[in-house]
């Protein structure tokens, strides 16, 4: 049996890094996006949860404010799992059994 995630725990990486790291240091995006070498466009996408964290991005926010990129990677990979499960539209699989 599978366990479920509460929707709660679902948080894209770009959001909380905008709330925890751009907010909380009172940054501007732009001013951001010149620092780490990126379009403004795509720190704004990521930041606001229209984009998914790149493993090159994850580095960047770690050389820049000593985050763990593993960490920032795991959490888009749990975001991406939690939001495939909440909208599987799958066909359902049965375990495979060996024969």
């Amino acid at each position: 049996m599978a366990v479920r995630v509460h929707p709660s725990f679902r948080v894209h990486p770009g959001e909380w890094l905008r709330t925890e790291v751009v907010e909380a240091n009172a940054l501007s995006i732009s001013r951001l996006a010149d620092h780490l070498h990126v379009s403004r466009q795509a720190l704004s996408a990521l930041l606001n949860g229209r984009a998914g964290l790149s493993a090159e991005m994850a580095l960047r926010f770690e050389q820049a404010f000593g985050l763990q990129a593993d960490t920032l990677m795991r959490m888009q990979a749990a975001h991406d799992l939690a939001d495939a499960r909440a909208h599987a539209g799958a066909p359902r699989i049965e375990a495979l059994t060996p024969a």
